[in-house]
């Protein structure tokens, strides 16, 4: 064997390397940009996904302004009638007692602020019996 039989063996034997080399780092090249592909994909559903979310998301704050605004209200209302319940159940007691012991209607609603519809209601479940 000559060297020039041996260089050309060699030359012959690393072109080989070189080109298996090459189809490898095409093949590898193909699955990352497969791989790339399928992350793009992946980002673009989610992206979908988020301004779908936001969406939703938005229109639920506006509902829930919506809805505080609506009844933003509600709990001074519901302060405000349980503080007029309190001495308005006192004082309806006083009237049942002042009719039980005789008092009209008209003393009733002159006396406790009652209606004339609750003072004669009073009157007439809690006063005596007329003629008794």
């Amino acid at each position: 064997m000559t060297v020039d039989i041996i260089v050309s063996i060699a030359g012959a034997t690393l072109a080989v390397c070189a080109l298996i080399a090459a189809l490898m780092a095409m093949q590898a090249v193909r699955r990352w940009r497969a791989q790339c592909e399928s992350l793009e994909s992946s980002i673009a559903a989610l992206r979908r996904e988020l301004e779908l979310v936001a969406s939703i998301s938005v229109r639920t704050g506006r509902r829930v302004q919506r809805v505080e605004h609506e009844f933003s209200g509600v709990a001074e209302r519901v302060d405000l009638v349980e503080s007029r319940t309190a001495p308005r159940s006192e004082s309806l007691d006083q009237a049942i007692d002042l009719a039980r012991r005789g008092a009209d209607s008209d003393r009733l609603e002159q006396q406790f602020g009652l209606s004339t519809g609750e003072a004669d209601l009073v009157a007439r479940l809690h006063g005596r019996a007329k003629g008794g």
